[in-house]
């Protein structure tokens, strides 16, 4: 449970760190604000024209009893706006990430900066290529959570295991997973891929959990999604810096002054140049040396020479 509480503290770090930068609490909500948008208008439409829907993909029920077709119909418009609920939660913050993910690379760079002195890993890639990674890894989790949804919407018919340990199941699933797509903005700068990613947060399953669950609990509120998501994205990049250190970076060599090497340099050996030029070696070296070894005489006073 250490780790499930560890979690939960970077969730809530996150929430404390966009809380004393205002300005970047600002500029994370504006995604949120625009998918929010963009839910409701879809949400409202599916609920005025399921029933339309559901009895077009229904004409065998036209011929039911009462009340037995409107009670048949009337199920599957509830279902059929559920499913539209469920598919509208799991999404959300894909869909969110998605549309913000300039917004949040530079809140997730941010934070890295603010951690480890002004340095930040980067990826290199261009903001299409980001984008398109961001979206190809975000379909596959979203259908990983509709293939899981689906079964545990199958158990939920379960008698007693439906009503009490699928919706268990149901939110630890759609934590595990948020915390996924909310770690995926600082790990894909880090050049992690979707399934190394997968593997890090199953690495550490509780502190995942502790991180998503209670996000995923907040998300029932409505339009509480969006005023956390700075905050959550900020939270996950914290822990990412747990799951995944960084390496440290390694100081510059400082540069060599003119008279003043730097330690470790070799001493280059000094070149005479010939005397017509004005330098070279005193005068009384160079006949010396002219006299006695430059005109083939052996130098006095040595014996191997001499002898």
């Amino acid at each position: 449970m250490r780790d499930f509480g560890a979690g939960f503290g970077y969730l809530m770090k996150g929430q404390r760190w966009v809380g004393a930068h205002g300005r970047w609490f600002g500029i994370g909500l504006l995604p949120g604000l625009v998918t929010l948008v963009l839910y409701a208008g879809a949400l409202i439409g599916l609920a005025y024209g399921a029933n339309d829907l559901v009895g077009w993909a229904t004409p065998f029920a036209d011929d039911w009893s009462s009340p037995w077709d409107g009670l048949f119909r009337g199920f599957l418009t509830a279902l059929l706006f559920v499913l539209g609920l469920f598919l509208a939660v799991i999404t959300f913050t894909a869909v969110t990430l998605l549309v913000g993910q300039p917004f949040y690379e530079s809140l997730s760079e941010e934070v890295d900066r603010g951690e480890s002195g002004g340095h930040a890993p980067e990826s290199g890639l261009s903001l299409w290529r980001d984008l398109w990674i961001s979206g190809r890894d975000s379909l596959r989790i979203v259908l990983r959570v509709t293939f899981y949804g689906v079964l545990l919407f199958a158990a939920g018919f379960i008698p007693v295991v439906g009503q009490t340990v699928v919706p268990v199941l149901g939110f630890c699933v759609t934590g595990y997973f948020l915390a996924e797509e909310l770690t995926a903005v600082a790990l894909q700068r880090r050049g992690v891929e979707l399934k190394e990613r997968l593997a890090l947060l199953k690495g550490r399953r509780m502190m995942t959990l502790g991180f998503g669950v209670p996000l995923a609990l907040a998300y029932l509120v409505p339009f509480v999604a969006v005023f956390l998501m700075p905050g959550a994205v900020a939270g996950a990049t914290l822990m990412v810096r747990e799951l995944r250190p960084d390496a440290p970076v390694a100081p510059e060599p400082p540069a060599a002054d003119a008279g003043h090497p730097v330690a470790g340099d070799r001493p280059q050996p000094q070149v005479w140049s010939s005397p017509q030029q004005g330098h070279g070696p005193p005068q009384g070296h160079g006949q010396a040396y002219g006299q006695g070894h430059g005109q083939g005489a052996p130098a006095p006073g040595n014996p191997y020479l001499n002898g």
